[in-house]
């Protein structure tokens, strides 16, 4: 072995030989554990099988006539992108027009091709641009589609391999953000240069229209299009995760700074006004607007007002503009309620909805130039169901639901509260049986994220209900802070150096279970992913008596050298930088790969991830196991060859990577 001061840097090498057959090792061990259990192949199965119900809900995006939906199945496990009419979707029709094959584009030209995007050029609904990655990466290739002629166009917009970002500016024109060469990447990795790119051009012959410097983040642009024919072209340029800065491309292609705090987020254009997300107060002109409200600016004069200005215990979750609407998804004590604003009188007014208000809402997809709605609604125990709204007056039309995959009338989903040591109340959704005994026994898998503003909310257990809930397990999602349920300072309370205090919510979540009778440690299990995975490992080392199954997936786990790792230095505003002398120690204080001891008693924890994960790199979880590996304890590892962050490799890869978190669960909590 190679000696290097951190004595596993050599994890780091994705395709050297030694660490090939370190991972080679690693997974096989985790496979004769796992994969050679008994209840491994059934599972596997059962949720393929779950997965593949031809009564699944098939999403769309409503482009002119046609409904656009991406499938995917067991002769077609890449997926195809196919369309119907709105008429045949409510007649439940199943003859889909298939547009795209990804499984017959992959043989043909012979590469490991995912459909990562599909944009559409919205007035011309006949071309888009497809975004194609390798294995689930992050970096992709674009290429532009014909949908009619079900082909590539000929001499089209095609950009090469990279973490670009591309959008449409007209029917001939591109704006691009490349990423394939180092040179015009940002030290995180991404984007920093806004290009214009015309048809018949080739790359040569593009207008550099903006440049960050290396030390930002990204950048990013795009047009908002207006249903009256108008049309604003935006740059995004971040200096860091929170930090934008907003500047209006005008029509000769000079570029004018908005004066918006550097911490807003812009979220729409509708009727001449920007609607802009706020993280801080701010003053402007005399009048100051609260941390979380949603404002309108108005870009041909810089007047501002308020549109909402939700509770302490409320959020703005997402935004939509249809034809004539601003729509607005509240979330209310981690329960949704849809909002919609017309332009009456000159001003901004709210118009009453008939929707679903106690579970939760996700828009789905609003029609360009038109007034209608889909969004869908769930909960815990509710199959999710795809609902059609047209705006104002019409009542909510249940397109399609998913088919119930257990008894729910068994069971009951509430909402408890934990006390944090500083006195904050945290609130968790608990799922469990109606008659659960409180003696301590039952087996609980307790979720949690506690990241980036991200809202961890309700949703339709359609694995975990038969796989989990039936055979006698608790089901915990934690709202710990860090996320997004409560608004800005409900996030900021644990970012940078007060990261610790997610860990610490989560851990009282974790302790208020077993003062309730719920569980107790050896009956108790955590999970989560990338940030939540982070969060998970954090938990273990410092409260390793406290659990018996730790599930850590896609994680950071290294958080002193995180910021060299991949897409690492994108995160700074997230986490703190290690290269900063006065926030250095707070990171190592919970680093989970650094504050790993001799001598402690660690629980036989499940750390996966993905060679293709771009984004997170797979040395976090290696470097973390092979420290636990010399300390003499004996965790369980898998590394896919693809996927990526987002698990983007197919159903049968999904089933598997699900069938075995929870073999191992059962493992460690049941037998």
């Amino acid at each position: 072995m190679t000696a290097y001061a951190d004595p596993y840097l050599w994890l780091e090498e994705l395709d050297s030989d030694e660490a090939v057959r370190w991972v080679e090792a690693q997974n096989a061990r985790t496979s004769a554990v796992l994969d050679a259990d008994a209840r491994f192949a059934p599972l596997q199965a059962e949720i393929l099988q779950t997965l593949r119900d031809t009564r699944q809900i098939p999403y769309f995006n409503q482009h002119g006539e046609w409904l656009y939906n991406f499938h995917q199945s067991e002769a077609q496990p890449r997926g195809v992108y196919r369309r119907t009419t709105l008429a045949a979707y409510r007649a439940g029709a199943s003859d889909w027009q298939v547009v795209l094959d990804i499984d017959q584009l992959a043989a043909a030209e012979q590469q490991d091709w995912y459909l990562e995007g599909v944009s559409h050029y919205t007035l011309g609904p006949a071309r888009c641009l497809l975004t194609l990655c390798l294995g689930g990466s992050d970096a992709a290739v674009t290429r532009e589609y014909d949908l009619e002629a079900a082909a590539f166009v000929e001499g089209g917009f095609s950009l090469p391999f990279g973490k670009n970002h591309v959008a449409w500016r007209d029917q001939d024109s591109l704006f691009v953000c490349p990423a394939w060469e180092a040179r015009q990447c940002s030290r995180a990795g991404y984007p920093r240069e806004v290009w214009l790119l015309e048809r018949g051009q080739d790359w040569s012959q593009a207008r550099r229209l903006f440049t960050a410097p290396v030390s930002a983040m990204m950048v990013t642009a795009w047009r908002f299009l207006d249903c009256a024919g108008g049309w604003l072209d935006m740059i995004e340029a971040s200096d860091g995760f929170y930090r934008k800065r907003y500047h209006l491309l005008r029509a000769d292609l000079s570029t004018q700074p908005l004066p918006l705090p550097a911490d807003a987020e812009v979220l729409a254009w509708l009727h001449g006004d920007l609607l802009v997300k706020l993280a801080q107060p701010w003053t402007h002109a005399g009048q100051t607007l609260p941390a979380g409200a949603l404002i309108t600016y108005r870009v041909d004069n810089g007047v501002v007002a308020p549109l909402l200005c939700p509770g302490v215990r409320a959020s703005v979750e997402s935004v939509e503009c249809s034809r004539g609407f601003i729509l607005v998804n509240l979330l209310e004590n981690v329960k949704s309620r849809l909002l919609a604003f017309r332009w009456q009188q000159g001003q901004w007014c709210e118009v009453a909805l008939q929707a679903q208000s106690d579970g939760v809402i996700e828009f789905v997809d609003q029609p360009w130039d038109t007034d209608v709605l889909y969004y869908s609604y769930s909960d815990f125990l509710t199959p999710t169901g795809l609902y059609r709204l047209e705006l104002p007056l019409g009542s909510p039309e249940c397109l399609r639901a998913q088919p119930a995959a257990f008894d729910a009338s068994r069971f009951v989903a509430e909402q408890w509260h934990a006390r944090a040591a500083d006195g904050t109340d945290i609130p968790y959704f608990i799922v469990h049986a109606r008659d659960l005994p409180r003696d301590g026994q039952a087996p609980t898998l307790l979720y949690g994220y506690g990241g980036f503003e991200v809202a961890m909310l309700p949703y339709y257990m359609d694995n975990f209900g038969p796989h989990w809930l039936e055979k006698g397990g608790v089901f915990v999602v934690a709202n710990i802070r860090g996320g997004g349920e409560f608004g800005p300072a409900w996030h900021q309370a644990a970012q940078g150096v007060r990261r610790a205090v997610s860990f610490e919510d989560f851990i009282c979540v974790a302790e208020d279970l077993i003062a309730r009778g719920v569980t107790r440690p050896d009956r108790l299990a955590i999970e989560g992913g990338s940030n939540g995975g982070l969060l998970v490992g954090a938990a273990m080392v410092r409260r390793p008596e406290l659990f018996r199954a730790v599930v850590c997936e896609v994680p950071l786990l290294d958080m002193l050298g995180y910021t060299r790792l991949l897409a690492g230095a994108s995160w700074i505003d997230e986490y703190g930088d290690p290269d900063d002398a006065a926030q250095r120690p707070h990171l190592q204080a919970y680093s989970p790969y650094h504050q790993l001891q001799p001598g402690k008693g660690y629980p036989r924890a499940l750390f996966t991830t993905s060679r293709r994960d771009d984004r997170v790199h797979p040395a976090h979880a290696r470097k973390m196991v092979a420290q636990l590996n010399a300390l003499g304890h004996a965790p369980l590892f898998y590394e896919t060859d693809s996927g990526g962050h987002g698990g983007n490799a197919g159903q049968a890869q999904t089933a598997t990577d699900l069938a075995r978190v929870l073999v191992y669960l059962y493992q460690q909590l049941f037998d």
